[in-house]
């Protein structure tokens, strides 16, 4: 499929190296150094171009901007015909990554949605850069999993495959409210890996059994 990504950083870059490999066909946009836009996008097979192209080339638009300039990106957007899917890589981050700038009572995805009427919004926050560039994936022998909250479940299964073929682990984690808490499990994870020196090979994974699949023994 034709994938826009607003945001041509090392998350972006990232996801386009992993998604190209993939199959898809990959515009970039969104950088205050068009040479570097251009050169990036050509050492990937990309094409580059502005926001509003990547949304009207895009079959699934990718956020992937700071957080802080994430409305500036939005604004640029132009006239967006029909409704787009926006896989939400984004995460609230204060600039100091002391924490979040907004969280609990609403989240970064629920204020994207508002800034982007066209879009049906699904946030995915992927693994780190670090990870996207890196030979491998795998955390150990295990995917980092990715939490996918989105209101549109159709919206949530296109882009949980999309999560599956950069080689991380989708969770379907249902409304695009789940967010709230989605989002400050990935601040614990930037808090663990620069702070505590876990360093960015880190990523979380569920564990759980489906009702009623617990062993003979293990039932009350």
């Amino acid at each position: 499929m034709n994938i826009g990504i607003i945001g041509a950083g090392n998350v972006g870059t990232g996801l386009a190296k992993r998604l190209i490999a993939r199959g898809h066909a990959v515009m970039l946009s969104f950088s205050l150094d068009m040479d570097k836009l251009n050169a990036s996008a050509a050492e990937l097979g990309a094409r580059a171009g502005t926001v509003a192209e990547a949304v009207q080339f895009a079959d699934v638009v990718v956020l992937a901007t700071p957080w802080t300039v994430t409305s500036d990106a939005l604004g640029q957007t132009g006239s967006v015909r029909g409704r787009k899917i926006m896989w939400d890589c984004t995460n609230a981050l204060k600039s100091d990554l002391s924490g979040l700038a907004i969280g609990t009572t609403t989240s970064g995805a629920e204020e994207i949605a508002k800034l982007a009427p066209w879009a049906t919004v699904v946030k995915a926050i992927p693994p780190f850069a670090q990870m996207l560039h890196s030979p491998s994936m795998l955390i150990g022998e295990h995917r980092a999993g990715v939490f996918v909250c989105g209101d549109d479940a159709d919206a949530r299964a296109i882009v949980a495959r999309l999560v599956n073929e950069i080689e991380a682990q989708p969770v379907d984690a249902g409304p695009l409210a789940l967010a709230r808490y989605a989002e400050p499990a990935a601040m614990l994870l930037v808090q663990l890996a620069y702070q505590q020196g876990f360093g960015a090979r880190i990523g979380l994974a569920l564990l759980h059994e489906p009702p009623g699949s617990a062993p003979q023994g293990a039932r009350a």
